[in-house]
């Protein structure tokens, strides 16, 4: 059981005859144990109050610190699947990057295919051409050079006169 100031201001001792103490002084010494004993158990209680809203502070900053923690957490794992998703995504890009330069390539080879077949083509035609027309001027240059033209120039020569 824990004694109060007023216990102790209530508290009255025997008397004994011839081995007594002084009343007053008894009574002063108690006073400033009164007086005491009050500041230290307001003091406790500041100090509870104290220790009471520095725990609860605590709790606050614990409960903070926690959250962080999970915040933390979350924003790492968040942060890996957009990396994650960013890495697929590229990787997907590149593929598709690599199927359309190989298409490219094998239209262009196609296409390339088609000329050169195209220019061969050409090239034929125009040798069968130019065979064709040396024949003709050849033939033509026969004509001109041949007796034939000698006698068509002298019945021209006839029908002038």
């Amino acid at each position: 059981m824990s004694l109060s100031p007023l216990d102790i201001h209530n508290k009255e001792f025997k008397t004994r005859i011839g081995r007594g103490y002084d009343q007053d002084e008894v009574n002063e010494f108690l006073d400033l144990v009164i007086k005491d004993y009050e500041a230290i158990i307001r003091e406790n209680k500041e100090l509870q109050s104290q220790i009471l809203n520095i725990q609860d502070r605590l709790a606050h900053f614990q409960n903070i610190e926690e959250s962080l923690g999970k915040t933390i957490i979350v924003a790492q794992e968040a942060a890996d699947e957009v990396k994650g998703n960013a890495k697929k995504e590229a990787q997907l890009t590149i593929r598709e990057a690599e199927k359309n330069a190989d298409r490219i390539i094998n239209e262009a080879l196609v296409k390339s295919g088609r000329v050169s077949l195209e220019i061969e083509e050409l090239k034929k035609q125009a040798s069968v051409y130019r065979t064709r027309f040396r024949t003709l001027l050849e033939a033509q240059l026969e004509i001109i050079a041949g007796s034939n033209w000698d006698s068509l120039e002298a019945s021209r020569d006839d029908q002038r006169s």
